[in-house]
């Protein structure tokens, strides 16, 4: 446990250190967020409305932006092949840094979600689920990302082939995630959506731990 911790707080110093690509995330989640409003009107109704599948889409779209480097780092200055020879096993290497990368990637997003519910007129009684939902949905997503970070690690246009493989495991989670919201605001129960979201977090970590520690060996040979 304590070296996976040490492994978690060395990639949070790093991330520190490179925090403009912090801010990154976070600035292109609002800007996706706002641009809608623009092509599609102020009229307060309609963004209600679409308002929860925004936040997610924009939520998994910045998301993406940093999975790519996930491992490539590691991979390039020879550290990743010294963490698999560690006593540390690979599928713990794998939620570390799926862990590493929702703390500093899908946290932000969480506590910037509040700005873009303002901007779509999400009442605030709302915001509970809204934020549940997030921190249920970003950590499966995160643990996703991982698991395509890990597949893709030393591929040819690695790149290209990650979104394809995140995209459709992120779907079931996109339709909970706005479906509680939405349930919320049409005065029904959250929790069932809620709850298969917990049940896909509990999901991905099995896959996130075993698929990407394969994909971790297979890079590493």
């Amino acid at each position: 446990m304590k070296s996976w911790l040490a492994l978690i707080g060395r990639d949070l110093r790093l991330a520190w250190r490179q925090r403009g690509d912090l801010f990154m995330a976070v600035s292109f989640f609002l800007l996706v967020a706002a641009l809608f409003p623009f092509a599609l009107g102020p009229e307060p109704n309609l963004l209600l409305r679409i308002g929860p599948g925004v936040v997610w889409v924009a939520a998994l779209l910045a998301l993406l932006l940093s999975l790519e480097r996930l491992f490539a780092l590691e991979q390039e200055d020879g550290s990743l092949d010294l963490l698999l020879l560690s006593p540390l096993p690979a599928e713990a290497i794998v939620l570390a840094k799926a862990a590493s990368h929702w703390l500093t990637t899908g946290l932000p997003l969480v506590l910037a979600a509040p700005i873009v519910a303002l901007i779509y007129n999400l009442p605030f009684d709302g915001y509970g689920v809204l934020l549940l939902s997030l921190l249920l949905g970003t950590a499966s997503l995160s643990l996703f990302g991982a698991t395509g970070a890990a597949l893709c690690l030393g591929a040819r246009r690695g790149g290209v082939l990650l979104p394809l493989l995140v995209l459709p495991l992120a779907v079931p989670v996109l339709i909970f995630g706005t479906a509680a919201v939405d349930a919320m605001l049409a005065g029904l129960a959250a929790r069932p959506h809620l709850l298969l979201l917990s049940a896909l977090l509990l999901l991905a970590l099995p896959i996130a731990a075993f698929a990407g520690a394969a994909g971790l060996r297979q890079a590493a040979e």
